[in-house]
């Protein structure tokens, strides 16, 4: 046989052209073999993976038609972008599988929509769905799929931001209705007047046509140093400069409002039309009447998420439901209560210190920031007794039982849920007052209003007496498809909630 002809251009080429279809179906073998769902389950081995997709939509659908893995974890096939994130997706899975232990992982939080809206291509979900609006489509449906189309990129929206739940059943992820929601009230005796209040010490409320008390600690006045000095780690511009600043004595509530709280407000004013405050109408977004509201209205989805109620802060509400539920527990026991201005907040949160936390630390040793962090843990030793925090809450909220009160009695003012003020806020509002002053009020106006203490998600620097946060309403509302949105409850975010002060003076103490 002549070897010219045996491996001349033709024959290498046909050879090449040999291998090349061996080597792509090879390739496109190993591509379906690791796009199965029991490939993916190799890596994936948190236990309700499994079972929660087999409860879903995905799973059990109409047409029969059952969604796996990739169809949801991956952009469409066919596309470039699908082998692209395939290999990222799959090297970073086998990196965590040969590196880390799964019993260590949060599966909570992996399970919230911030973690999830990384791991979920909306594409992949229009490319299922391509017509948002099929016949059996609910008018509710209608108007939230409409609201998508005309706001998904300017409020980046996605498809899970709403369905969350349709890849992996979650049994809390519902629609309350407004029966469901006021019959988690507790049922037991029925008070039939308030405490009766004649010198200044530390009380027990009770709402009157309910079953629901509460505890109030006498906060004496004083002065004190309000802010953070400049030597104080993590400290940010809008803790200064520090004044002095000298507050009346008041009553606060020794935990955050309760579920079993908020519930019996809402469960009494389910009918009963609630006038809008004048300081609202006139300076809050917030104050929009055309929806012809009657009382709250039922929230999006399950608003406690699942933790529980009972004596687990009330959270989801509006700054205006805040106001409204103070209103409605004011016209109940006849006296003054409202939300704690900042600077009663902070003098409460105190109780008495100048330190950055009402205990012993240094913020540095609690927090998980900074480039050390990656290689030595923070110190939770002493945090932890104190504070519902990033490294304990396991993604939730808790009871007031888990940690210890502050000098005061007070318990959660760090951590837990941020708090409402009745301040606007500003990141000047300091420097807009003298260096002394006496119960600031906060600036005149603004949009946002001040919520202090931290909460459950953030990092021991965040729940420093001196933090200070505020409201993000537009932010808070992104996937509310209301017209107008809701002034009752927040759609996108769950860790905001408030505790109440009854003013001293109203009694006559």
């Amino acid at each position: 046989m002549n070897k010219k002809k045996l491996f001349g251009p033709s024959t290498l080429l046909l050879s090449g052209g040999l291998l090349g279809i061996l080597i792509m179906g090879l390739g496109n073998q190993a591509v379906r073999y690791t796009s199965t769902d029991e490939f993916c389950a190799v890596c994936h081995v948190h236990p309700h993976v499994e079972d929660s997709w087999k409860k879903s939509v995905h799973y059990y659908t109409v047409s029969g038609f059952r969604t796996h893995c990739v169809d949801c974890h991956l952009p469409p096939q066919g596309t470039t972008a699908y082998l692209t994130e395939k290999t990222k997706t799959g090297l970073r899975d086998l990196w965590s599988y040969m590196t880390k232990d799964s019993a260590d992982f949060d599966w909570e939080s992996k399970s919230l929509l911030e973690n999830a809206s990384r791991h979920v291509y909306n594409e992949s979900c229009i490319a299922c769905h391509p017509n948002l609006f099929p016949k059996e489509l609910t008018e509710e449906g209608g108007t939230a799929h409409l609201y998508y189309e005309a706001n998904a990129e300017k409020l980046d929206i996605q498809c899970i931001s709403c369905h969350l739940d349709a890849g992996h059943y979650n049994p809390n992820y519902l629609h309350e209705k407004n029966a469901s929601l006021a019959a988690k009230v507790v049922n037991a005796e029925v008070y039939t007047e308030p405490a009766k209040i004649e010198k200044f010490e530390d009380f027990t409320e009770y709402i009157p046509g309910t079953a629901v008390s509460f505890n109030l600690k006498a906060i004496p006045g004083g002065s004190f140093a309000m802010g953070s000095p400049d030597s104080e780690p993590f400290r940010k511009e809008d803790e200064g400069p520090v004044r002095r600043v000298t507050v009346k004595s008041f009553f606060m509530a020794e935990v955050e409002t309760s579920w079993d709280e908020y519930l019996a407000f809402f469960s009494e004013t389910l009918s009963e039309g609630r006038p809008i405050p004048e300081q609202v109408r006139e300076t809050n977004r917030l104050a929009q009447t055309a929806d012809a509201i009657t009382g709250p209205t039922p929230p999006f989805g399950a608003p406690d998420q699942g933790w529980g109620y009972g004596k687990r802060p009330a959270i989801t509400m509006t700054h205006y439901a805040a106001e409204v539920y103070c209103q409605w527990l004011s016209s109940k026991t006849g006296k003054k209560y409202r939300l704690p201005t900042e600077a009663e907040w902070e003098y409460a949160a105190r109780g008495g210190t100048e330190t950055p936390y009402f205990f012993e630390g240094d913020p540095k040793s609690f927090s998980s920031q900074g480039f050390w962090r990656k290689f030595f843990s923070p110190d939770t030793a002493v945090i932890n007794h104190y504070v519902i925090y990033s490294l304990n809450a396991g993604s939730k909220t808790k009871e007031p039982s888990a940690v210890g009160a502050n000098p005061f009695g007070l318990k959660n003012m760090s951590g837990n849920v941020m708090e409402y003020c009745t301040d606007f806020y500003a990141a000047d509002a300091y420097s807009q007052t003298g260096t002394e002053v006496s119960d600031p009020k906060g600036p005149a106006e603004g949009t946002e209003h001040v919520v202090r203490g931290g909460d459950y998600t953030r990092d021991a620097a965040e729940v420093r007496s001196a933090a200070r946060d505020y409201s993000r309403h537009d932010q808070w509302l992104k996937t509310d498809p209301q017209q107008p949105k809701s002034i009752w409850w927040y759609s996108d975010t769950r860790s905001i909630g408030f505790r109440v002060v009854c003013e001293a003076d109203s009694l006559g103490i």
